[in-house]
């Protein structure tokens, strides 16, 4: 629901600004979102007993040195409309859209043995030549026996298991006895 919201807001937005302006409110909502983890701030936005224009108040103070009408703009209308909890999801769809819009995707590689840097360099070459963008991988360690390749902005998803292989393998060869 809170992503349905953030989109109108974004779309409202978009049409005013360029590629540069939207990148640069991106970067100062992904650092607003991030306030949103403290859990000490999330009890001075969520307490009944601060009023809107306190709320209001405490984020344009956050914001003063970007110097940014929009922004502003976007904090006080949030606020009026008791929405200021909604600004970790705008900052994620903008974070999508500016990626759309630059078909520059990020993406993750899991497995649980470790892969070499080059090889994970291939696989985004690869994938990014695949889709007609660029993509960037980075390598996390987990219990994945094999190898998956997640870039969630796409909606890919690809991965090599070990015992799958292996069983496939099997398979085959019990078909050629």
């Amino acid at each position: 629901m809170e992503e349905l919201i953030a989109k109108r807001y974004i779309k409202a937005i978009k049409q005013g600004s360029s590629a540069e302006n939207m990148q640069n409110i991106a970067s100062i909502f992904a650092v607003l979102a991030e306030a949103f983890n403290n859990e000490k701030f999330n009890q001075i936005i969520n307490n009944p007993d601060v009023s809107k224009q306190q709320k209001s108040e405490i984020l344009l103070d956050a914001v003063k040195s970007t110097n940014s009408k929009d922004v502003e703009n976007l904090i006080k209308l949030l606020a009026e409309h008791n929405r200021i909890n909604i600004i970790p999801a705008v900052a994620e769809v903008m974070r999508k859209d500016i990626a759309i819009t630059n078909k520059s995707y990020s993406g993750a590689v899991y497995s649980n043995s470790d892969i070499d840097a080059k090889v994970i360099d291939d696989l985004s070459i690869g994938l990014g030549s695949k889709f007609n963008s660029k993509i960037s991988l980075k390598f996390e360690k987990s219990s994945f026996n094999g190898i998956k390749v997640d870039v969630a902005d796409l909606g890919v998803e690809i991965s090599f298991s070990k015992s799958r292989i292996n069983s496939q393998i099997i398979e085959h060869i019990a078909k050629a006895i």
